[in-house]
């Protein structure tokens, strides 16, 4: 991987991860059309490009963040603590499903493009059924429902299936405000990748630097993270600003037609 592809790649990673589009999907799609090999090397510009994005997380998001943690910290049953125990509460399914299954499903259903083009006609079908479903509105995220957005979050361990488009689309679905959810959705995300980047970190340090960095040089490592984290930061706060407006039925258009391009690219 040369520093062009790592921008290129970077780019697609930092716009996609908030975007209701799936980022690993657009990887994926990207890799191939650059004729990326999977491997160790590619894993490892994942970790830092996905790093890179909840670190503008940390900079779109910082006064909510810093409200929650001084909330926390007064340890009393306050609006902050409620938050944060939602937080938790929607990480209970993805952390399950990333400590005992995320390697069976991947062996189960594989990581090519074929599986990539039908989560993203899943995640359309999910964007259109929130955009034209009218549910009762709830004025808070509830316990239960922090839950089963937490479970969207856990299916969208899929590659293709957006993390942000399901948990989103399963709240709107849940009749929780537009305002709230894309907030509480990238807020949800940012343990469980820091964690995921942790443990894939951890592997990294057992095989040593040389033996996974054999395809990809420390510069375009470094051009990928930082294009990340640019185009990461423009795409929160714009994803908070259509989320609010509404607007994901061109989100779901745009994952159909791409899903079929996909699938008919995949079966070529």
């Amino acid at each position: 991987m040369d520093c062009l592809q790592a921008f290129i790649l970077g780019l697609i990673q930092g716009l996609t991860e908030y975007l209701p589009v799936s980022s690993s999907g657009h990887l994926a799609i990207g890799a191939a059309l650059f004729g990326l090999e999977d491997g160790e090397s590619n894993l490892m510009f994942t970790v830092a490009v996905h790093v890179a994005t909840v670190l503008s997380t940390f900079v779109i998001l910082w006064k909510e963040i810093v409200w929650l943690f001084k909330g926390f910290f007064k340890f009393q049953m306050n609006d902050e603590m409620r938050y944060v125990i939602n937080i938790l509460i929607s990480m209970i399914p993805i952390g399950i499903v990333g400590v005992f299954f995320k390697d069976y499903v991947e062996e189960v259903f594989g990581t090519g493009l074929l599986i990539v083009g039908c989560m993203l006609l899943l995640t359309a079908t999910l964007l259109a059924f929130s955009y034209f479903s009218k549910p009762r509105q709830k004025e808070t995220i509830s316990k239960s429902d922090a839950f089963i957005i937490g479970l969207a979050q856990a299916c969208a361990v899929m590659p293709g299936l957006s993390r942000s488009g399901s948990t989103i689309a399963t709240g709107l679905l849940l009749g929780n405000k537009k305002e709230s959810l894309a907030q509480f959705s990238f807020l949800m995300v940012i343990p469980p990748i820091l964690g995921e980047a942790l443990l894939d970190v951890l592997k990294f340090a057992k095989s040593g630097y040389e033996s996974v960095a054999a395809g990809i040089s420390p510069m375009a490592l470094f051009v990928g993270f930082i294009t990340a984290f640019v185009a990461g930061c423009f795409a929160c706060r714009l994803m908070i600003n259509i989320v609010k407006k509404g607007k994901l039925i061109y989100f779901a258009i745009y994952c159909a037609i791409v899903g079929v391009v996909t699938l008919i690219y995949s079966l070529i």
